[in-house]
């Protein structure tokens, strides 16, 4: 039996774990925030979807809803405080925001717990693959579950 030398171990190990730190995901309450703010700026999803998503509390939707994009970068200013804004790519379609609605995504964005990035008198957050699952009967139930997001770094 062949024993694996300590340098192709430190290798796979270093490789194995720029993997797994650009994956990241959350749960329960961050997870439905994020969902509702990207569900919001989506026209994959139907009205009552999107609704759904956005109502919180009490939804009235019965089958789990997917909400995803593709990529989403917000920049928000540190320099300029003045400055917000957000590109959401879902497919072909881009969607900009900007003031508040940038503000209040990259809010949860970090909320959920994506890193941010420093450039010259900016601050980025930058995702990719985001794919919310909501699951309206579960969360009815108030017991804190119902909602998962996992997205990647972005590239």
């Amino acid at each position: 039996m062949k024993r694996a030398t300590p340098a192709a171990l430190a290798i796979v190990l270093m490789v194995t774990g720029i993997s797994a730190a650009s994956a990241a995901s959350t749960t329960g309450q961050a997870a439905l925030a994020l969902a509702a703010v990207v569900a919001e700026a989506s026209h994959l999803l139907t009205s009552a979807e999107a609704k759904a998503v956005a109502g919180y509390s009490d939804i009235p939707y019965k089958k789990k809803i997917t909400v995803t994009a593709d990529k989403i970068v917000c920049r928000t200013g540190n320099v300029d405080i003045t400055a917000r804004s957000c590109e959401l790519t879902f497919g072909k379609t881009v969607k900009t925001i900007n003031g508040r609605a940038a503000n209040e995504l990259f809010a949860t964005e970090a909320m959920a717990g994506v890193a941010p990035d420093n450039a010259a008198g900016s601050i980025f957050e930058s995702l990719s693959k985001l794919k919310c699952t909501i699951d309206p009967l579960i969360i009815k139930d108030k017991g804190g579950g119902g909602a998962e997001c996992s997205w990647e770094a972005a590239k």
